[in-house]
């Protein structure tokens, strides 16, 4: 197979992927027939595109393809004939609107598909992985590992939900303002959810960054269609604060480096500065939630370019009312990073020891801030100890070179 055709393949699926699975399930109703459609498109890509060419729109001709495997498989089931024919009037004419555009026209489902994965009638445990694997299509046993689960059992659940969409008739759509509120706060979890694993992907794959990318992408769309809910102007806020900062977190050598130590004029001053004029406009509404603190709290960091240094003190009050709205464990273990350097360390040790052991056993980032405020009081044997468990727990190449060079510093310093 020509080299060409593969990569070609490949960078439909992962660029197109969700925007094309919202678009067939939105009027099948149908999720996992639409993956299945989709999925034998692509196979039929692989087979066709090496001996005929790529052609001039990948994603128009994954659709059609997909559509027919849709109607085909539709048939087999016997589908009823007013149905099947309403389906395949809206996938004629979506075809004709991308034949006379000249490329992919149809219009992109993925928030009306967001909100059918928050559906009140599916377990609020599997909306966030639901969302992650039909919309973005990442995979059951990345979604597993995030979520701290065997991949078999995040594949049932997902397999569940997906009849559940389509045996319960879930619509797609956008739901009214009375039953917004609590589904909101699940999509916005899961766009948020989604960039974290993009910006986890820190050892230069590809496809993570195009991941964050189209969090981002999801993230104004959905502002776009909901302007005036502070919470969705925050998660972009916080998710632009961040992507400015993602040159910066490596050196010319390709080493990790970390947040207080990078260099801020590689960050993008035109990003932080669309990054604060959203969380302006999100505190106008008086209406004040966890994504709007998190991104308050990467503005304090922004604001280093300006004072050559951070206010640590005002990353204290913003995490304490952080675990106030929400108190989960990434942000305490954060706000024990921040109180150790604004009070020092032994103030950030008192706050890692009231964590449950349970709860930080196998979490890598409470070894990394334990091992570092260790460090810092001089405690070199125990932040030894506590490096080498973050080194073992941690999955990325470059935060683990960074981390052991950290460990060959304490052991080099001298105790006492």
């Amino acid at each position: 197979m020509p080299p060409d055709a593969g990569r070609a393949a490949e960078q439909v699926a992962r660029q197109s992927y969700g925007k094309l699975i919202a678009f067939l399930a939105a009027r099948s109703r149908d999720v996992p027939a639409a993956e299945d459609a989709l999925s034998e498109a692509l196979a039929s890509a692989l087979r066709v595109w090496p001996e005929r060419g790529v052609p001039g729109n990948p994603e128009a001709w994954l659709l059609v393809a997909a559509r027919r495997n849709l109607m085909q498989a539709a048939r087999h089931r016997a589908v009823q004939a007013n149905a099947q024919a309403t389906l395949s009037l809206a996938f004629e004419e979506a075809e004709e609107r991308m034949n006379e555009a000249g490329k992919s026209a149809f219009p992109d489902e993925r928030l009306k598909l967001l909100f059918a994965c928050t559906h009140p009638a599916i377990d609020s445990s599997v909306h966030t992985p639901l969302m992650l694997q039909t919309v973005l299509g990442i995979e059951a046993k990345t979604i597993a590992r995030a979520f701290v689960v065997s991949p078999e059992a995040m594949s049932q659940r997902l397999v569940r939900a997906k009849m559940k969409i389509r045996d319960a008739g879930i619509p797609f759509a956008v739901p009214p303002r009375p039953a917004l509120s609590g589904r909101l706060a699940a999509v916005l979890s899961a766009i948020y959810a989604a960039y974290g694993l993009g910006w986890d992907g820190l050892d230069g794959e590809e496809e993570r960054h195009s991941l964050a990318g189209e969090a981002i992408w999801l993230g104004r769309a959905l502002l776009a269609v909901l302007p005036d809910e502070p919470e969705a102007i925050g998660l972009l806020s916080l998710m632009l604060h961040c992507e400015a900062r993602r040159s910066a977190r490596r050196d010319d050598s390709g080493r990790y480096v970390p947040l207080d130590e990078q260099d801020t004029a590689i960050w993008n001053a035109i990003m932080i500065a669309e990054a604060d004029a959203l969380l302006r406009k999100a505190g106008g509404f008086d209406r004040f939630g966890p994504f709007q603190c998190q991104a308050a709290i990467q503005s304090v960091h922004a604001a280093r370019r300006f004072s050559g240094a951070t206010d640590w003190q005002a990353l204290t009050t913003l995490y304490a009312a952080l675990v106030t709205m929400k108190p989960a464990l990434g942000a305490r273990v954060s706000q024990a990073a921040v109180i150790g350097r604004a009070l020092g360390p032994a103030a950030g040790l008192e706050q890692l020891d009231r964590l449950d052991p349970r709860d930080i056993a196998a979490y890598q980032p409470y070894w990394a801030v334990r091992a570092f405020l260790l460090a810092s009081a001089g405690d070199d044997t125990a932040a030894t100890d506590a490096y080498m468990a973050a080194i073992g727990l941690s999955d990325s190449p470059a935060v683990r070179d960074f981390l052991t060079r950290r460990l060959e510093q304490a052991r080099r310093v001298p105790s006492g």
